[in-house]
């Protein structure tokens, strides 16, 4: 049985614990403390995505963790102009550059990059002029593969979306065929490849298994299993599931 080399990364989304805390309007829960228990239970980096409508995540969250994460700290983000001048300001490791609609629940889709070149491009530059590292979360379409290229972005994260959302045995294998395909494709471009998007304890493992995956970002499911088990375990057994040493957690 194959196992998940020792490499890949996992970014752990904190969204949701600030979700927890913008229902009440408080403090509690602390995002801070969440990042710095995922840090301890193995994360190698924490996402936030830092919407136009702040309806969780604000931008003293990000200051606070761009100042006291230890891990790498990747930015979600929109292409909106506020959203990108205050990244160039708080200089996370990482930019992804998703798309954004005021009314989803969630992140719908990939980025349409392609026919929106010049503008993506723009934005890529900007960022990367200061230091800042730039993905594209993108559907694992080939013309979108080939588009982030084009734009001069250093990795992809291919939406995995469909790929959780599948009903059937057979659908999941076929969308499991199309990221690996996307993923093949943009390392023959020179692109880094990461994925994310409804990936939990029982479906991550094909993803963790691509060839020339670097990193997955998880968020709901961990913190969804947080609320019974605590973080730190949450973060654990997800690593335990991408590395194929449990096959789902205890419960």
């Amino acid at each position: 049985m194959r196992r998940v080399r020792r490499g890949l990364r996992l970014g752990v989304n904190i969204d949701h614990v600030a979700t927890l805390r913008q229902a009440r309007g408080g403090t509690q829960p602390d995002v801070l403390a969440a990042a710095r228990s995922a840090e301890r239970a193995g994360a190698t980096g924490i996402t936030v995505h830092l919407r136009e409508d702040r309806r969780h995540i604000q931008d003293a969250d990000v200051r606070a963790l761009r100042r006291q994460v230890r891990v790498s700290l990747n930015l979600e983000m929109a292409l909106a102009e506020e959203i990108v001048r205050f990244a160039l300001r708080v200089r996370p490791d990482q930019a992804t550059i998703v798309p954004e609609k005021r009314q989803e629940l969630t992140t719908e889709g990939g980025l349409a990059v392609a026919g929106r070149e010049r503008k993506v491009a723009a934005a890529v530059a900007r960022l990367a002029r200061r230091g800042i590292v730039v993905s594209l979360f993108i559907a694992p379409d080939e013309k979108e593969v080939r588009a982030a290229a084009a734009v001069g972005a250093a990795y992809i994260e291919l939406h995995t979306g469909e790929y959780a959302n599948a009903r059937s045995a057979a659908a999941r294998q076929r969308e499991l065929r199309r990221l690996q395909r996307a993923a093949a494709l943009a390392l023959t471009l020179g692109l880094r490849v990461n994925a994310g998007h409804g990936l939990d304890y029982e479906n991550v493992r094909p993803v963790a298994m691509i060839p020339g995956m670097e990193e997955l970002n998880i968020g709901h499911s961990i913190v969804a299993r947080a609320v019974a088990t605590g973080l730190e375990r949450a973060v654990r057994e997800m690593g335990a599931a991408m590395r194929g040493t449990v096959r789902s957690p205890r419960r």
